[in-house]
């Protein structure tokens, strides 16, 4: 299966764990979205912002 992160559309095959395994998994209005690793971590405080305040 391949992965296509749902920012920047960069795709990975799901076998290659040593590429996907850091990728980011949410699920934002009953939808599972997968982001790389270059998308997690530049847009992390965006990502962040999105919890629910009973997390903090």
């Amino acid at each position: 299966m391949t992965l296509t992160c749902d920012f920047c559309g960069r795709q990975a095959d799901e076998a290659d764990e040593a590429d996907t395994l850091a990728w980011t998994t949410s699920v934002e209005n009953k939808r599972l979205k997968r982001y790389c690793v270059s998308c997690s971590r530049e847009h992390l405080r965006s990502m962040e912002g999105k919890l629910d305040a009973e997390f903090w």
